[in-house]
């Protein structure tokens, strides 16, 4: 993917003679093309999850069948170098959706396999990046999949199981009550204390990401910095139960 945006820009410059304004174009298109990865890459981690998550509760089935829709709409876009990036994305979006999808839908009752889960996909994202193939989307999913070990480390840190477990077995006029107590933890010096810290190595790994421009590099930083704006818009729900 970088080798292709690379002749892409450089054929650019060629046809217009190096002039000053060209190169400036050039770099102009491929900053555009940084940042809508970002972009796209924090909406594919951030939306997604308001949708999937109650998709799969009500109709599990549904939701892991649309895994082939993405994968099939991934693909097709891999066939025109036009639109070759973002399949790519959508290819490491689609390993998120299927682990997500069998998560939510059949073990949602358990933590402790939440992770193990949304890293099945994890053996195919080394496999491609070893290989140079796929890099946006394998790095999307490695993002995404740090953010979700990260804010399970909060969870795990600061006693927040146990509300897991009673949420997802809940009645609606009981879930209330449990949010409340859960946010009472996060509100101690230690829950405040170890939010500060994971915040903040979100922020440092995302800026850190940020610093290279590479298009997989910034689809990583997206997926990781949507991740506070994932957990800020529970948090916010949770507060307003």
């Amino acid at each position: 993917m970088i080798p292709l945006l690379t002749t892409v820009i450089t054929q650019y410059a060629l046809r217009s003679r190096y002039d000053t304004f060209s190169i400036g174009r050039a770099s102009h298109l491929f900053s555009q093309v940084l940042l809508q990865v970002l972009l796209a890459s924090a909406f594919l981690v951030s939306v997604p999850v308001f949708i999937q998550a109650p998709l799969v509760r009500e109709w599990p089935w549904l939701g892991l069948g649309l895994t082939l829709g993405w994968v099939a709409l991934a693909l097709a876009l891999l066939h025109s170098c036009q639109t070759r990036l973002w399949g790519d994305l959508l290819i490491g979006f689609s390993c998120s959706w299927f682990a997500g999808a069998l998560y939510w839908g059949w073990f949602r009752w358990e933590p402790l396999v939440h992770l193990p889960i949304e890293a099945l996909g994890l053996p195919l994202a080394l496999w491609g990046m070893a290989r140079g193939w796929g890099r946006v989307g394998h790095f999307f999913y490695l993002g995404s999949l740090l953010g979700t070990a990260i804010t399970d480390a909060y969870f795990y840190l600061t006693g927040l199981i146990p509300a897991w477990r009673q949420l997802m077995a809940a009645s609606p006029e009981l879930i209330s009550p449990i949010l409340h107590e859960a946010l009472e933890q996060t509100q101690t010096f230690w829950g405040v204390s170890w939010g500060i810290a994971l915040v903040g190595l979100l922020l440092g790994l995302g800026s850190w990401a940020l610093q290279k421009n590479e298009p997989h590099w910034w689809a990583l930083a997206g997926a990781i910095l949507s991740t506070i704006l994932v957990d800020s818009l529970f948090w916010l729900a949770a507060t307003l139960a």
